[in-house]
């Protein structure tokens, strides 16, 4: 079967991708708006750890949206979360039996509820899985340290394909780089560069 794994080039995605591969024929997809071309470094991991790439363009009014949201609340939570749901109903009305994300059991955003996944499959005729849904981030941690080479940095730094980084430059382009501080809270990405 077909599968659809919303893909950053990150830590967890691609965990969540190693995991999929035994099951089914994972397809790595990358979510953007056009706003930048950072979907080539989820392009390039994918290469580096043999999926088939694919990307996946979404509505750039919602990634407006998103920003209205990010900027109303003075926080990107709200956003983020818009912005995912957009991917999986976009990834879910497409070619594939199966769509997926990399999602843990400890994230704050994205999430997916029990509701959410039971409606796209059913809207969609596709299956919903999150493999990672019963990890958390301590067992994530420890079979990336065995599985993966990665780069870890400040998410300003990091080389990486999520939606975040689309959404942090409209931000700028609005507001300032300055804007972008003081509405993303300091926190670490990962960037894969290899399977072990």
């Amino acid at each position: 079967m077909d599968l659809g794994l919303l893909y950053s080039g990150g830590k967890d995605s691609t965990l969540a991708a190693l995991l999929l591969d035994e099951f089914y024929d994972v397809t790595l997809t990358t979510a953007h708006f056009g706003i930048s071309n950072d979907w080539k470094h989820a392009r390039e991991t994918a290469r580096a750890t043999g999926f088939e790439f694919e990307r996946l363009e979404l509505d750039p009014d919602v990634a407006r949206e998103a920003v209205d949201r990010i900027r109303e609340d003075g926080f990107p939570r709200n956003g983020i979360q818009h912005v995912h749901q957009h991917a999986l109903e976009t990834l879910a009305a497409g070619r594939f039996d199966a769509i997926a994300d990399g999602t843990r059991r400890d994230d704050r955003v994205p999430t997916v509820s029990r509701a959410q996944a039971q409606s796209l499959e059913d809207r969609h005729g596709v299956d919903y899985i999150a493999p990672l849904s019963g990890f958390g981030r301590t067992a994530v941690d420890r079979l990336v340290e065995d599985r993966l080479d990665v780069t870890v940095g400040p998410s300003e730094e990091i080389d990486r394909a999520d939606y975040e980084a689309e959404l942090r430059d409209l931000i700028a382009e609005k507001d300032g780089p300055t804007a972008v501080t003081d509405v993303f809270p300091d926190h670490e990405q990962t960037y894969v560069t290899d399977v072990r």
